[in-house]
């Protein structure tokens, strides 16, 4: 049998999400971490400035010597001053003109020192307030958001895991695996668990779009209000010499001059990177891929829906319809639907095929003897055997049904990887990137009756593949790496080469 081929999703490297990964390899806290670190620039931006007008107002009554106080407020750089434009005409050059001009302050008028008190300091706390308020949603909303991100992914990645495990577990121990732990339970397992990991990302996307594009407007807040308290300081000093005048004059154009979205506009520029792009499309289950999602053990022999006859009350309650798959590790198994989304597809019943004895068709009809082993082994050991009575949608489709299940039970089916699907009114779920079920040649073996039959194990083997058609590994033979010699066993491997966050 040829090795089969999966392609592995690459490692996404920028911070737009790409399709093809199930976990990818982004960092969701990276765009509200440098939104919270730009609140903090301007809230310590906004603490210089209400130390610098707060310093003015304490040393009016001062000479020119103790204007060096003053200057030593803003002396320092701006910290996170990276996230300030360095040219002319923003807010590191605002500060730039502020330590200028203070330096060729001299004296001062005692007069201004209560209007400053009063008047100026406390538009400054106030936008110090709204952006610590600010920075309190940021922290509750996307944070908390990214938060919940990280979680699902790595969900999802433990499950991914679980099913590379049991996927190589098939191939050597000859399909001989637990309900809980089939393949192709486990893969849709992952499918529900991946959903709800896009779910919150796309929701936490959202959230992080509406927080970032409400961070221009905010700035243009702050940047007006700077120009609002630098501007009612000017009229308290006004009574000052005109050399002060003058030079409180020359800091408020600077600021005035800054345009509203200056800062933004420069920040997005260095940023863009690391910000979110709004017109990149939201992720897609059906466009993702993970590892050992096409691995012939998580590909049903044939799927579809069958009415089962009610064991309850004598089976008065009648037929009832469900979803029923033959899994490559000899269990038939019955699900409500073939939805993997709504809930997590966990098998209503389970037959282990080669425990079961087989009854004949008749017409639309044929019976299944077994036990239930979807409640695991001890569970199973207690459990009875029950003979399930099934109907399919016409004869054809109960023969198709019954000749998969009569190779199953009798342990030597053969299969192939172009599976085929019963004619059924309901089409049987066909998972992007899947095979279908294989087609079976019937056989001219007596139909057997269900009453006092051997088990599945004593049927006989199945019968040759069709002219022409490609010669299968059996069912049950376990299927050899490529480049290992025949009969060598060698250690199986789950296929999942990477780590969480990296898919």
């Amino acid at each position: 049998m040829a090795t089969h081929q999966q392609n592995l999703p690459t490692r996404s490297t920028g911070n737009t999400v790409e399709d093809d990964d199930a976990v990818p390899d982004i960092d969701p806290t990276n765009t509200s971490g440098l939104l919270q670190e730009r609140l903090q620039a301007y809230k310590h931006a906004c603490r210089y400035l209400e130390a610098y007008i707060g310093a003015t107002e304490k040393i009016q009554k001062a000479h020119a010597k103790e204007y060096e106080k003053v200057l030593k407020t803003v002396s320092d750089p701006l910290k996170e001053g990276h996230h300030f434009d360095q040219s002319l005409g923003g807010i590191a050059g605002l500060f730039e003109n502020i330590r200028s001009n203070t330096q060729g302050i001299a004296n001062s008028h005692l007069e201004a020192e209560k209007t400053i008190k009063g008047s100026v300091l406390p538009i400054l706390e106030r936008l110090h307030a709204e952006i610590k308020n600010k920075s309190k949603e940021l922290e509750k909303g996307a944070v908390k958001g990214s938060k919940e991100v990280d979680k699902a992914r790595n969900l999802t990645q433990k499950h991914i895991e679980l099913l590379g495990q049991h996927t190589a577990a098939f191939s050597s121990s000859g399909g001989k695996v637990d309900p809980s732990t089939d393949p192709y339970v486990l893969q849709r397992g992952v499918n529900h668990r991946l959903n709800k990991q896009v779910l919150e990302e796309n929701n936490n996307r959202h959230d992080l779009i509406e927080i970032q594009n409400s961070f221009a407007a905010f700035e243009g807040h702050i940047i007006q209000t700077f120009q609002q308290a630098l501007q009612t300081f000017l009229q308290c000093v006004g009574g000052q010499l005109e050399r002060q005048k003058a030079m409180y004059s020359d800091i408020v154009s600077n600021a005035q001059k800054i345009p509203l979205d200056f800062e933004f506009k420069g920040f997005v520029h260095r940023n863009h990177q690391l910000l979110i792009d709004p017109s990149a499309p939201k992720r897609d289950v059906s466009h993702i891929s993970f590892p050992n999602q096409n691995h012939p053990s998580t590909q049903p022999l044939i799927a579809g829906t069958l009415e089962r006859k009610s064991r309850a009350m004598g089976g008065l309650k009648g037929y009832s319809t469900d979803y029923y798959v033959v899994t490559r590790s000899g269990f038939l198994h019955e699900f409500k639907d073939d939805d993997d989304f709504h809930k997590d597809p966990v098998p209503e019943l389970s037959l282990y095929l080669p425990d079961c004895t087989i009854g004949a068709v008749n017409g639309e009809k044929f019976n299944v003897k077994g036990k239930d082993a979807s409640k695991g082994k001890v569970g199973g050991a207690f459990a009875m055997s029950h003979e399930l009575s099934f109907k399919a949608h016409s004869p054809a489709d109960a023969e198709r049904w019954y000749n998969v299940i009569k190779e199953v039970a009798g342990g030597s089916a053969t299969y192939s990887n172009e599976p085929a699907s019963p004619a059924s009114p309901v089409d049987s779920r066909n998972v992007s990137g899947q095979q279908q079920p294989p087609q079976y040649q019937e056989k001219g073996v007596t139909p057997v009756q269900t009453q006092g039959l051997t088990q599945g194990q004593g049927a006989p083997s199945g019968g040759q593949m069709s002219a022409g058609a490609q010669t299968q590994q059996p069912y049950n033979t376990p299927v050899s790496g490529g480049g290992h010699s025949a009969g060598i066993e060698s250690t199986p491997t789950s296929g999942v080469e990477r780590k969480p966050g990296q898919y």
